[in-house]
């Protein structure tokens, strides 16, 4: 549901970019065709008024979706599950806490072992399994260098930093 709703963000934002570049581009037009000097655009405090609100108006239609999504991605309730994710040099060790303490590592792949349906880069040894519709919360945090952990077709990436816990979650 994160992702729809970030979806959904992305095509409201840029249809109001997509407008403000048709009106601008318009604008732009139709003063390179026009031989006609108006002296009350050229001194008006209207035109100054109504070029300084309207950029603003704007502004606030982007940033009140914006802030409400922030909030909505940070939300945790209640999770069911805690996964705990360290990221190492080469691999990424993963930890099911709530259980008896289930750890294993997972690894990418070498070229030479992959199946003819599995992704170059992207398969590993040993996958993450979370369960479907439950409450995940997810800890992220480095041993050695920085890492970014992501599920792009959740919408979730968190940034692993050595000495430091990164939290999400997410409903599968």
């Amino acid at each position: 549901s994160l992702m729809e709703q970030l979806t959904f963000f992305h095509d409201h934002t840029v249809m109001i970019l997509s407008m403000i570049t048709i009106m601008v581009a318009y604008i732009m037009m139709t003063l390179t065709k026009n031989k006609y000097i108006n002296r009350y655009l050229l001194e008006g405090q209207t035109i100054e008024l109504i070029w300084t609100v309207m950029p603003a108006i704007t502004l606030i239609f982007i940033a009140l979706p914006s802030l409400r999504l922030l909030y909505m991605i940070d939300e945790i309730n209640n999770p069911s599950i805690t996964l705990k994710v360290i990221g190492h040099q080469w691999y990424w060790s993963y930890e099911y806490s709530d259980f008896s303490n289930t750890e294993f590592d997972s690894y990418m792949k070498p070229v030479n072992e992959m199946n003819k349906n599995e992704i170059r880069l992207l398969d590993v040894d040993n996958r993450t399994v979370i369960p479907m519709n439950t409450q995940a919360r997810v800890v992220v945090t480095a041993a050695d260098v920085l890492h970014s952990w992501a599920v792009p077709a959740l919408g979730i990436k968190i940034d692993a930093v050595p000495g430091r816990l990164n939290q999400g979650n997410m409903n599968i």
